[in-house]
This record gives C-alpha cells, sequence and structure tokens, in this order.
C-alpha cells in the first residue's frame, strides 16, 4: 500500500511540474507576436487557459500586464504543496 502511494505521489508531481513548464512556455509565447496563432500555441491555449482564464476573471490586468498568470502560477506551486503534504501524511499513516 505504501509503494502504491509513494507510486501516486511520484506520478502527481510530475504532472503538476510538466504542467507547470507548459504554463511557462504558454506565458513566453505571450511576447512572441503570432505565436497563438501557430499550432502550438493553439494546443497550449487548449490547455492552460481554462486555468488562466479562471485568475483573470479576478485578477484585472494593470496596464498592459496582466498578473493572472503569475498568480495562477504560484497558485499551482501551493496546490503542490497541498499534495505533497496530505500524500506524506497518508504515506505516514500506513507505514
Amino acid at each position: 500500500m505504501v509503494n502504491l502511494l509513494f507510486l501516486f505521489r511520484g506520478i502527481v508531481l510530475n504532472i503538476i511540474d510538466i504542467y507547470r513548464l507548459l504554463l511557462v512556455v504558454y506565458f513566453l509565447l505571450s511576447w512572441l507576436p503570432g505565436a497563438y496563432q501557430s499550432t502550438l500555441g493553439q494546443l497550449l491555449m487548449r490547455i492552460c487557459e481554462p486555468y488562466v482564464g479562471f485568475f483573470r476573471q479576478y485578477i484585472r490586468p494593470i496596464g498592459f500586464i496582466s498578473l493572472a498568470g503569475l498568480a495562477a502560477y504560484f497558485s499551482l506551486t501551493l496546490v503542490e504543496y497541498g499534495v505533497i503534504t496530505v500524500l506524506n501524511f497518508l504515506i505516514r499513516l500506513f507505514y
């Protein structure tokens, strides 16, 4: 049971890290003109925009700078810490 929890924790943390990397690439595409119209841009938009769009509802841009992406990135880090804490608790419970 504990080995299964270790495996699950590793998979979840890898998925969060991959999504965080996708977010960084998505944010960097905003600096390139026409990058969102490329195939990669469209794919990343379908993957990342629902998550970032949630933060855009509540965090308005300051001038031309949107802080929603920054909030989305750091909230994902908080989610990762929460997942680590819960899964470590479960591992200690069954160990």
